[in-house]
């Protein structure tokens, strides 16, 4: 393997000025030095000509089972005719930066610069797949669970998934284009050289491939989400009319006794009752008749 490739981790200007031997525009620097991936500054994925080399900046989104969140992976690379530089970057939080160590186990000794570039942007769009399938697992447990937790913990849970289903569209989209550019394109540095032969730009094709099927997925994904929001939401609607039944079969149990009460409560004088001896019984009978007439009614209309 002909190539010299200079891989670096959280770099500062200094040290990409002093180990690079292209000599790069001043925005590739800044693109390449060490600053950790955050919401608030999150680089967009892209493949970008600069004359005598090609700049790729990727993002690998990555799964943390432990806390149920994301964190993002960034490698940039550098590529020239015989040259490669990655720089990797630690995320936030101390997590692990991303691992070459797979893509070096499968480089051959033929292998160009831009077929090394291409086994490593294969395997983050390796590594998007199997993120999807992650995310697919995780909501198809939330929907075995919809019927057994607590209405506010699936509300949260269906949130963050899609919070992270919206993040990880964000990455995948433009990497997906990015990857696009390189099949599209012949892209050629000024001394006229390939930096992307065309054995690299049929083998990134297989990765664009890869790439669509995710970004497919993906989608499939929101809508097995979308799926167990509906059916959470159905389920409240469900558990609500129930509790409207319930009140109204109580809110009946105490509206007749009240009412029976409230006749007999009149102080007038030609009242039959009144003036019966067994009228006090008579009025308890009938309370008690009537409440249980109701509660065998609610309980064959299942209210209660």
């Amino acid at each position: 393997m002909d190539v010299n490739w200079i891989d670096l981790l959280d770099p500062t200007h200094e040290e990409l000025k002093s180990k690079i031997p292209l000599r790069l525009q001043e925005s590739a620097y800044r693109a390449l030095m060490a600053k950790p991936v955050t919401r608030e500054d999150e680089p967009r994925p892209t493949v970008q000509n600069h004359g005598t080399y090609v700049l790729g900046v990727f993002l690998v989104a990555i799964a943390l089972p432990e806390s149920d969140e994301m964190c993002y992976q960034e490698i940039d690379l550098i590529v020239g005719p015989g040259t490669l530089v990655s720089v990797r970057k630690t995320p936030l939080a101390g997590k692990q930066p991303y691992d070459l160590e797979a893509v070096r186990a499968s480089l051959r000794d033929s292998d160009s610069a831009g077929m090394i570039a291409y086994r490593i942007v294969d395997d983050i769009a390796e590594q998007y797949l199997d993120l999807v399938d992650a995310i697919d697992a995780k909501i198809d447990d939330l929907e075995d669970v919809v019927d057994n937790q607590p209405a506010e913990t699936t509300r949260v849970r269906i949130s963050q998934l899609r919070h992270h289903l919206l993040r990880i569209r964000r990455t995948l989209a433009p990497t997906r284009d990015a990857v696009r550019r390189v099949v599209d394109d012949v892209i050629e540095v000024e001394r006229g050289e390939e930096v992307f032969p065309h054995d690299a730009e049929i083998a990134f094709n297989s990765t664009y491939d890869k790439l669509l099927r995710a970004s497919d997925g993906l989608e499939f994904s929101r809508d097995l989400l979308a799926s167990v929001r509906d059916y959470a939401q159905s389920r409240i609607a469900i558990d609500q009319n129930d509790v409207t039944k319930r009140l109204t079969a109580a809110a009946s149990l105490i509206l007749v006794p009240t009412f029976i009460v409230g006749v007999y409560g009149q102080n007038f004088v030609h009242m039959p009752e009144l003036g019966w001896h067994y009228g006090y019984a008579y009025s308890w009978g009938l309370i008690v008749a009537t409440t249980i007439i109701q509660l065998i009614w609610f309980r064959r209309k299942r209210w209660i």
